[in-house]
Formats: C-alpha cells, structure tokens, sequence
C-alpha cells in the first residue's frame, strides 16, 4: 500500500511523503485509492476505484488519470486541479488495494479454476498464483502448463516449461518456479 502528498506552490518544492508501497509503485486500473485533502473533508474519498479506461473522477476534479503514474504523481496532479477552488491544497494519495499496471501483475489463464489477474508479491511461486486460482480443473494438463516471461519491455517472451501435475499432486518441490512480475502462467486442457 502506498501514501504520498503533495502541497501547492511555490512550484520548485512539492512536498512529498511515502508509505509502504513498493519504490516505484505506478497505479493501475482496478486499484483502490484514498484521496485526502487537508482540512477539506467534503472534498476527500475513500475506497476510489480506478476505471478501466484509467481515470477517476474526485469532487471539483472530473476525470484526471491515474493510471500509469505514481501516487506522488497523482496527488501532485490533484493538487494543481485543486487550486483555483482551494487555498493552498495539500494532497495525499494512498493506494488502499492494489492491482497494479500489467507488468506488476501475474496472470493464470487456461485450465485454472478462476483463471484470473492477480497482484504480483514479491516471493510469489508458481503454487502461490494456482492456490490463488483455486486450483485446477479436472480438464488441465498440468505437466504441459508454461510460464511466459519477458525478461525486458518489449523483448521477446520466452516459454519456461512447468510440470503442475508433479508439483500439487506429487510434490516435486522443484516445479514451484518464483513468479516475476507480468509473467502469465498457460494452463492447457488434457487431449482426450
């Protein structure tokens, strides 16, 4: 989760403060965020979704994007939307939920029970996303799934063979492969 204000002029000095999310944390569609404007109450909200064009929508500031920027970045944009209306706003930013932008996400898709996008945590294996997928169907071919990971935007993917059937039925420890960001793991349907 993350916290960031921003104060109004003079321009060259924005005071900012950061919480616990992750250095460089950039704010995607679906994320929660809690806006807060000192002294301002009736301006502040809680629980605010990003839209899936990337937008939200705040008293006295209709439609400002905020997906793909920062919550210093946000609060900073907020903050400048606010002054004809506020003397002197300070803003803060704080992502109460996160899903991230798609390169902080880990997907499961195929055969999984809830094939699903899901936050990327750092630590995260293979069985953390199929736990999270509620598993797999009776339908999977487990020890044909991949992983599909690029190790750089815009580089080439590449194809990481996994064996799912061994790991969560047999318990080969080997196969629970650490996640990274925007990998997606493909989990095919068995041939009958």
């Amino acid at each position: 989760m993350g916290c960031t204000s921003a104060t109004a002029p003079p321009p060259d000095s924005i005071a900012v403060s950061t919480g616990a999310a992750a250095p460089g944390y950039v704010i995607g569609p679906g994320d929660g965020l809690d806006v807060f404007v000192y002294l301002s109450p009736e301006l502040s909200t809680t629980g605010l979704p990003v839209r899936p064009d990337g937008r939200v929508s705040l008293p006295l500031v209709p439609d400002i994007v905020a997906a793909g920027r920062s919550p210093t970045q946000l609060a900073t944009d907020i903050t400048a939307r606010l002054r004809p209306y506020v003397i002197d706003p300070n803003v803060t930013v704080m992502v109460r939920t996160f899903v991230g932008s798609p390169g902080q996400q880990v997907r499961i898709i195929g055969e999984a029970t809830q094939p699903r996008t899901m936050p990327y945590r750092e630590g995260m294996t293979v069985v953390d996303a199929v736990i999270e997928a509620r598993g797999l169907t009776r339908y999977a071919a487990g020890n044909r799934a991949e992983i599909i990971r690029r190790d750089a935007p815009g580089a080439t993917p590449r194809t990481l063979r996994i064996r799912l059937d061994d790991l969560m039925r047999g318990g080969d420890i080997g196969q629970d492969v650490p996640l990274r960001p925007g990998d997606t793991i493909v989990i095919p349907q068995s041939w009958f």
